[in-house]
This record gives C-alpha cells, structure tokens and sequence, in this order.
C-alpha cells in the first residue's frame, strides 16, 4: 500500500550510477520511469528499462525527483550544476555528512531536500534506511522517499540532528557485525542464540548511547545484524575481507575498528564512529 500511494507516476532520476545509485534504479524499474546519469558513460551503457541522460541539465528536466548518490568529493560540483535547473523539484541526497542545510543552501529558490542513510545490505534489498527532511520537504516528499527506499529494505524516519547517529550505527554497523562474527569465529548458517542475543543487547544500548530511543535502537541494530549476515551468505565473501571493503580511509567504520582493535567497549568504538561522522560535517 505505501508503494502504492506514494508512486503516482514519478519520474525518478538518478546522478551517479555506483553500487547504491546501480541497485536502487534496478528494483524501483519496475514502478517508475527511471533516468540515470553517470560521469563515466560506461556505467550506464546497455541498460534495461533505464533512460540514460547525456549531461545532467537533460536528467533534471526529465525528473520529478532527484536522487544525488555520487562521492562526497563530487557532490559539491554535482549540486553547482544542478542549481539553474532544479527549480523546486525535490532533491534526495545520500551523501554521507552533507546536511539538508548545506544543499538547501547551494540550490537556494526554496530546495526541496531529503536526507537518507542507506548500508551496505540494501544492495541485496535487505538493508535499513535511515531519512529526514528539510524544512521545505513537505509529509509526501518524505512519504515518496520512504517508499523508493523500501525496495532496498526497512526504513526509519528521523530527525535531522540524529543522522551522524544513524551513520555511526547503521552505516557502519554491518562491519561491527562483520568484526563479532569473525572473532567469534560463527558458522553464519548456525548463530548460537545465545551469542546473537548478547550482541545485539550490547549493539542496542550503543546506539541509546548516541541518541536513539530504545524502540529506534531495537529497530536499527537487528535489521542491521539481519541484513549482514543475509549479505555474507549471498556473497560469499569473508567477513574480513568484507570489513576491508566498508572501511573506507579516515572515514567512521574505520575511526570504530580502531577503538575495537585496541581492545576497546561496542559502546566507544560507536561513539568514536559518531564523533568522525561530527568531524566530516563540520568540514562541509
């Protein structure tokens, strides 16, 4: 019902076609018309049921809403293109950091904008999205955001001030899990009852611990547990070699893993993920 409500027809273009932008265009397909734009043409060669723009002016004009899912480092020169054109169309970021401020700020004339933080376990759709809007966005621009990000699993609608939270705890969280599964040395296919329920006990009152109420807490870390240990048995790939892909240089997974490694709490090595995640902000 909520897909239903909130798809009337949308148009929905796509800037930066990497692992989030690639997956969600490929199961929103289905119900809306789909538009993409990648700096490298490559990605966005050969596509299925998915328009491919040749410049970004041409994206905008044919969207109804707009989902910015390009590198940090890029975002600044994306939004200083899309600013003549945007008008009042709605702008959807998952930009790790950027605030809903700062873009309003950019495009200026009244940007519509919501923020959201997807992880890792949305690219097999069993993920947890966290979203906030902008002072502009109005109940259906985040209804129509909430329902483009159920095709990559659960979503939890926030507030603004909790997002750095949201990325410390369910950004980053997958490779927590990845660290408890590797040093626990557990079969994925056989989790002891037990060890799930001790870690997640631990994980749930880390995330209290930087903001969140018990029952978002509850609601984040085992969707966050679920959908990690759903993606180690899809891939197939080694918990530590996993890690090594979510922990980007100087980036909050990789702030979290240090305090972990010195022998530090589940509750620090988070609260040391949401103070990196204050760093990168206040840089903007």
């Amino acid at each position: 019902m909520k897909r239903e409500r909130a798809k009337m027809n949308k148009n929905i273009g796509i800037i930066g076609f990497g692992n989030m932008g690639s997956s969600l265009a490929e199961r929103i397909k289905s119900a809306y018309k789909v538009y993409a734009f990648d700096k490298d043409a490559r990605k966005t060669r050969n596509l299925s049921r998915i328009e491919t723009a040749r410049d970004i002016p041409g994206l905008v004009k044919c969207s109804d809403a707009l989902i910015l899912a390009v590198k940090p480092q890029d975002f600044a020169g994306v939004l200083a293109e899309i600013k003549d054109w945007i008008g009042t169309k709605l702008v959807i970021s998952i930009a790790a950091g950027i605030t809903t401020n700062h873009i309003e700020k950019a495009l200026g004339r009244g940007a519509r904008v919501i923020r959201v933080m997807p992880n890792m376990p949305a690219k097999i759709a069993q993920g947890i999205s966290c979203l906030s809007r902008s002072g502009l966005a109005s109940k259906k621009d985040l209804e129509l955001a909430d329902t483009l990000f159920t095709y990559l699993g659960k979503t939890v609608r926030i507030k603004e001030e909790l997002m750095n939270s949201a990325t410390a705890v369910s950004g980053s969280g997958p490779a927590y899990v990845l660290r408890y599964l590797e040093s626990e040395r557990v079969n994925i296919n056989r989790i002891p009852q037990e060890k799930k329920s001790l870690f997640l006990n631990d994980f749930q009152k880390s995330a209290q611990g930087v903001g969140f109420t018990f029952g978002q807490a509850k609601v984040l870390t085992e969707a966050v547990f679920s959908g990690t240990v759903s993606f180690l048995k899809k891939t197939k790939i080694a918990p530590g070699e996993l890690i090594k892909q979510v922990a980007s240089k100087g980036g909050t997974t990789q702030a979290a893993l240090r305090v972990l490694d010195g022998g530090g709490s589940l509750t620090e090595a988070v609260k040391a993920a949401k103070a990196r995640a204050d760093e990168l902000s206040l840089r903007q």
